[in-house]
Parts: C-alpha cells; structure tokens; sequence
C-alpha cells in the first residue's frame, strides 16, 4: 500500500470534508461559447428584424381605416422569440462568466442588456406621457 493512503485516513471524520484550498471547478463544457456566440447572434438578429415590421405597423394604423394588421403580430412575434434566444444565451454567460473569455461574455450580455434598456426606455417614456 502507497505510504500516502493509510489505514487511518481513510477512517477518519476530516476525509469526508473538502480540502480548504480546493476550488470548484466552474469551467464552461466543451462548445459553450460557440453555444453562447451563436444564440447571442440570433438573438439580436431577430430583434433587428422586428423594428421594419413595427414601423409598417405604426404607418398601416395611422393610414388605413382596416383594422387587420398583420405586421403589428409578426414584429412583437420576432421580439418575443429574439427575448427568448438572449435568455437563452444569458443564463449559460452569467453562470460561466469568470470562466468565459471577455469577448464571449460581452456577446453573451448584450442581448438581455438591450432589452432591458428597452424596458426602461419604455417605463421612463409612459411615466413622462
């Protein structure tokens, strides 16, 4: 038997407990950052393919006395699936984030960081309306 397994560490209470300068490993699995990269792209994409929509529809509702509009639905459809794709990306950057390279973790925030300026740009503006 190997002089540094011996009988009487193994039956001790203190090897059972973690050692003091162990650190847990928080590394991302193998792929996480393209994962992040590629959700974070979607993710603005989709929210950049909203804003012609909304503008038709703000034009379509001003002009028309009809009251279908189908762009008003297709804008807030592209937004709501790009807020699921940058939550999609949000949650594995803020877990992995001291892990991540700056880059990645920049790319992977962006998304949430833009809704929630929206939000409040939203808030502000209906509070001053």
């Amino acid at each position: 038997m190997s002089p540094d397994l011996q009988r009487e560490d193994w039956d001790s209470p203190r090897a059972a407990l973690p050692r003091e300068d162990a650190k847990p490993d928080w590394s991302p699995p193998l792929g996480t950052s393209q994962r992040i990269r590629n959700r974070a792209i979607w993710a603005v994409a989709l929210f950049t393919a909203s804003v012609p929509p909304a503008f038709v529809a703000l034009g379509v509702a001003e002009v028309t006395q009809d009251q279908i509009n189908v762009a008003l639905p297709l804008a807030v459809g592209f937004w709501l699936i790009g807020l699921l794709c940058s939550l999609w990306a949000a949650f594995p950057t803020l877990r992995y984030w001291e892990a991540l390279p700056q880059t990645t973790r920049w790319l992977g925030a962006l998304p949430m960081l833009s809704v929630s300026l929206f939000f409040s740009a939203a808030l502000i503006a209906a509070l001053f309306l």
